[in-house]
């Protein structure tokens, strides 16, 4: 028996398609299949998995278990919660590997696996594998076992593990994903008055699109916050994996802000040490945390690549633009919003100001959101490589990390090919609006130089 899998869903992160058109029940079973036979390739016997609350992931999640069982694999089920407790399932279970059905942040018809092997992100040439694994029917053979284990309650302990926060008036969006019963137990434990939206899992999404990260998605945060005169505001995504937060005025506290907070008290603990960022991140960051003593690192933008960094590296703490922060310092190196929130509470704390006052003392600067362009897959690399080549024969100061990083006089500007997508991702940011758009200006001039300009914004 073979399979094929949708190109399309083979990402480089995970796997990820739009149920009935691109990822079906039959692309769940190769997944367990292959997966099945990696873990056993590599002397494994057992595997946890857990699933968000989209509407198809329940029968994904009984595909999945069928193959991964046809392939001789135990499969122990964690059922319904956010990827960080499929996370520290496989961290502290007797388990070889783990796997999240979860759509993440996309539209409420997406869905899609994340895995993790032998405590080490499964990404690219694994995922790959998989496809190969199926194409060619190489999958082991035998009958594994399923049972049923709870972890709700064990997860929300670890995450509570040594508390020491203050007690504020804060705010939860749950937005009708995964983390809400988890922030509900939270809340329960957290000292202090806690307010909670969308708690209630629906795969629907009926009250907004569960992508903190977008400022649209923040508007009942914000408004819930004015109107109970809360200290701040936290959000989460579809799968509690990425964080959003408001301070106490309703200004949104993006991901590279967050982690100048969240690396105050890290670094208290560990001086000295190195704090990854991604490329997208404000050079304000990277200034705050040498002025605190640490070691700032520039490094790809992706989960995967950042988590492999940090094992490198032994760095404390890292985070990316777009919410995920990772925490080794005390905790397992995942991505996990629900830890993020605590340790931001804690932050606050230990370092004696409140949230609004932190975001009030972070420099003012003018930058641009993310800016996501269409782009022919075939090209995407390639005009990246061109831009490259152009500003070093002009002697421009870049760093070609991930993409093109270009500092100028008025600030700094980004232009790297997506990972995930047929898409280009630029930002720039400065001191003020006019450099701003001599920024952008170049970015325009390097696009056109390349046969490109900026298309409308595309999705995720």
């Amino acid at each position: 028996m073979t399979h094929n899998f949708d190109p399309t869903s083979l990402r480089e992160y995970d796997i990820r398609g739009i149920v009935g058109k691109t990822l079906h029940p039959a692309d769940a079973e190769a997944i367990g299949r292959g997966f099945g036979t990696r873990v056993r390739r590599a002397g494994g016997t057992r595997v946890v998995v857990g699933r968000d609350g989209r509407m198809s992931s329940i029968d994904m999640e009984t595909a999945l278990v069928a193959g991964l069982t046809a392939s001789g694999v135990d499969v122990v089920r964690v059922g319904l919660g956010p990827t960080p407790m499929l996370y520290y399932a496989e961290a502290t279970l007797e388990v070889d590997g783990g796997i999240q059905i979860t759509g993440s942040h996309n539209p409420a018809d997406y869905n899609g696996f994340k895995m993790v092997l032998q405590h080490k992100p499964f990404f690219g040439a694994d995922i790959q594998d998989i496809g190969k694994l199926a194409a060619e029917g190489d999958w082991e053979e035998g009958e594994g076992t399923v049972s049923d284990h709870d972890i709700v309650d064990d997860y929300v302990g670890r995450l509570m593990a040594g508390y020491s926060g203050g007690t504020y008036k804060i705010g939860w969006d749950a937005g009708n994903g995964a983390a809400g019963p988890i922030i509900e137990k939270l809340v329960q434990l957290i000292p202090g008055e806690h307010h909670t939206l969308y708690t209630d899992v629906d795969g629907n999404f009926p009250n907004h699109h569960p992508d903190p990260t977008e400022e649209k998605n923040l508007v009942d945060l914000k408004a819930l916050v004015a109107e109970k005169q809360l200290d701040f505001g936290l959000a989460f995504d579809g799968d509690g994996d990425r964080i959003g937060a408001i301070d106490g005025q309703g200004r949104v506290i993006w991901g590279d802000q967050l982690l100048s907070i969240l690396a105050e008290p890290v670094l208290r603990e560990v001086p000295g040490a190195t704090i990854i960022a991604d490329v997208k991140a404000s050079q304000a960051l990277y200034d705050r945390i040498a002025e605190l003593g640490g070691h700032p690192l520039m490094w790809k933008t992706g989960h995967s690549l950042i988590k492999t960094k940090m094992k490198e590296t032994g760095s404390p703490l890292a985070g990316e633009m777009s919410g995920h922060i990772f925490f080794a310092h005390n905790y397992y190196g995942f991505d996990d919003a629900l830890y993020a929130a605590i340790q931001l509470i804690r932050s606050a704390h230990v370092i004696g100001k409140s949230i609004t006052e932190l975001r009030g003392e972070m420099p003012a600067m003018v930058n641009t959101p993310e800016m996501r362009f269409q782009v022919d897959e075939s090209r995407k690399f390639t005009v990246v490589t061109e831009v490259l080549e152009r500003l070093k024969h002009e002697g421009a100061e870049v760093n070609d990390t991930d993409g093109a990083r270009v500092n100028t006089p008025d600030g700094w500007w980004l232009l790297r090919a997506s990972n995930t997508q047929d898409v280009l991702v630029a930002r720039a940011e400065a001191k003020d609006q006019a450099g701003l758009d001599r920024l952008m200006g170049m970015i325009d001039a390097q696009l056109a130089a390349s046969g490109l300009e900026r298309g409308p914004q595309a999705g995720h």
